[in-house]
């Protein structure tokens, strides 16, 4: 059984946004939006998304979904209908990642590479190691990095 906590956004009187913590049974789902085997280069107007399914380190299931939804809002709330945990992706709009991060998605963008690749460096914890920084965001993803830890 997932557990959920209600979030309050901040300004927004009565509204009350669900969003998955934990996933049931240890296992965490993982979202690669992608595009021709490699890491879609805009999550905003990415139309697929790569699920991972991962319990103690290892896939346990793999799966492919279809973002449809145009306005930032309905492809959060995707996300959050899929199971998703974590968002691995291209570039993406401050209000898309706002958004996303809303749900208590974890968002790691400005990245590029083919799709299997960045799904392994994800999975041994290297991703951050340089070889998959979008060109020419390799800096501007480090500060944010020490800023958000």
């Amino acid at each position: 059984m997932a557990i959920f906590i209600l979030l309050t956004i901040v300004g927004t009187e009565n509204a009350f946004y669900p969003y998955r913590v934990h996933m049931s049974n240890g296992i965490m789902k993982a979202a690669f939006a992608y595009w021709e085997n490699r890491i879609a280069p805009v999550f905003d107007t990415a139309r697929r998304i790569h699920i991972v399914e991962v319990e103690s380190g290892r896939i346990v299931g793999e799966s492919l979904a279809i973002l449809s939804e145009i306005t930032p809002s309905a492809r959060a709330l995707r996300l959050t209908e899929l199971g998703v945990c974590t968002l691995v992706c291209g570039a993406i709009s401050g209000t898309m990642r706002n958004l996303v991060e809303a749900y208590g998605i974890q968002v790691i963008s400005f990245v590029a590479g083919d799709i299997h690749d960045v799904i392994q460096a994800w999975l041994r914890g290297d991703i951050h190691d340089g070889l998959f920084f979008m060109p020419g965001c390799r800096r501007r993803d480090r500060r944010r990095r020490r800023g958000r830890h």
